[in-house]
């Protein structure tokens, strides 16, 4: 694929001022969709990459994704990026439209994000499904956690229309659900002061950890394994940041020390982690570090502390080393994943279809490197290729409508 397939995307407007500022109302609209910040379409559209690559297993481009480079996964860099965007995109309606408007689109875009997870829950059943007889092997169906379904398909459908039921890669959307379902909440306060909603929030978050508390699912004995009630706090800190963006309020000081600091400290994490990554690769005995470490970074149900602290250095050290107008974002590579990003819901969906069709094809060739060669050019291909065609078409059926401001949850357009 050429730079010349790629259309043109928006670059971002002067981020940290308030967008429309001294504007009439009409025009300070259409300012606002014309100001798209291209680095939260990058790194989502990096995350999407990610989790397609990671969910197909013994993948050796694995070895190349965000967990090779920190104490935590695209899943971090996904929640973070969508509580940016929604305090972007509901911002601004807050700003211009008053709460309640606000909170409507907030439940209509849950809406979206319901109907797109049952539609991908029967693609997804009706593939692994097919693939049984074929691989002649039940334990297939167990390694997606839908074996109960194929075996009770009566009972467990409900359990999986009110979300209860969450087979292997399907339990993304519905936190995000449960996310948003307390923004226009958590947007109210964020409007007030920062620290409103930090706080309680941060107060959940230390109580799940310490009390354990879990949200129940189906069958009886399990909880969802990306517990809302923990990861809700990366998902404000991203929206505290997304509104303090949005009306032009610097919240960490500008510093070349600090700066430096987080550079040096994401250096040495990224150090440790590819060192881990490498050593795994020739041996299963691990060094004394890892085994400290391991039980804290592996608490990603729960979005363990470890995690989270590594997370939220590397996404300030890498705000301050791209900005806004960086080289980066215009080159080739940059652009099928900024088209990725901005259409974000249909490309994750894609994502997880494909994963489990290159998961069932390279269980017929014994995951051979020239398949997983193919499996990952092929579903590479297929979501930049989607994400185009989105874009061609809203082009053509609305030419003259800006890309839309990016919005929340992995729900962009």
């Amino acid at each position: 694929m050429t730079a010349a397939s790629l259309p043109a995307v928006r670059g971002p407007g002067a981020v940290g001022m308030p967008a429309g500022a001294g504007l009439p109302r009409a025009a300070s609209h259409a300012s606002a969709r014309s100001e798209r910040d291209l680095r939260l379409d990058l790194f989502r559209g990096i995350a999407l990459f990610a989790i397609f690559i990671d969910h197909i297993p013994d993948n050796f481009l694995s070895n190349v994704t965000v967990h090779s480079f920190a104490f935590c996964d695209a899943a971090e860099l996904f929640v973070f990026i969508s509580g940016f965007a929604a305090a972007l995109a509901y911002g601004r309606l807050l700003q211009s439209d008053g709460w309640r408007i606000a909170s409507a689109h907030v439940y209509h875009r849950i809406w979206q994000l319901y109907v797109a997870h049952i539609f991908i829950f029967a693609i997804f059943a009706a593939e692994v499904s097919s693939s049984i007889p074929v691989l002649h092997s039940w334990s297939y169906a167990e390694g997606f956690r839908i074996d109960e379904f194929l075996r009770e398909p009566g009972t467990m459908i409900i359990q999986a229309l009110t979300l209860q039921f969450q087979p292997q890669f399907l339990d993304i959307l519905p936190l995000y659900m449960a996310l948003l379902a307390a923004f226009p909440l958590v947007l109210a306060a964020i409007a007030r002061h920062p620290l409103l909603a930090l706080v309680p929030s941060g107060a959940l978050y230390a109580a799940t950890h310490l009390l354990g508390w879990t949200v129940p699912a189906y069958p009886a004995g399990h909880t969802w394994f990306f517990n809302p009630l923990a990861w809700q706090f990366l998902f404000v800190i991203g929206a505290v940041f997304g509104f303090a963006q949005l009306r032009g309020v610097a919240l960490v000081p500008k510093s070349r020390r600090l700066t430096l600091s987080a550079v040096i400290v994401a250096g040495a994490v990224a150090a440790i982690a590819l060192s881990w990554m490498i050593q795994s690769n020739f041996t299963d005995a691990a060094d004394p570090l890892f085994k400290a470490l391991a039980p804290y970074i592996a608490n990603k149900g729960n979005l363990g502390p470890v995690r989270l602290a590594s997370f939220l250095v590397l996404a300030f050290a890498i705000s301050r080393l791209v900005r806004p107008g960086s080289a980066l974002l215009a080159t080739r590579a940059a652009r099928g994943l900024i088209i990725c990003g901005q259409h974000s819901l249909h490309v994750f969906c894609l994502g997880i279809l494909l994963a489990v069709l290159g998961q069932f094809v390279l269980s017929l060739y014994d995951g051979a490197i020239l398949v997983q060669l193919a499996v990952n050019l092929a579903g590479g291909g297929l979501m930049i290729g989607l994400g185009l065609l989105i874009a061609w078409d809203k082009a053509k059926t609305r030419p003259d409508r800006a890309p839309a401001p990016a919005t929340a949850a992995a729900t962009v357009n």
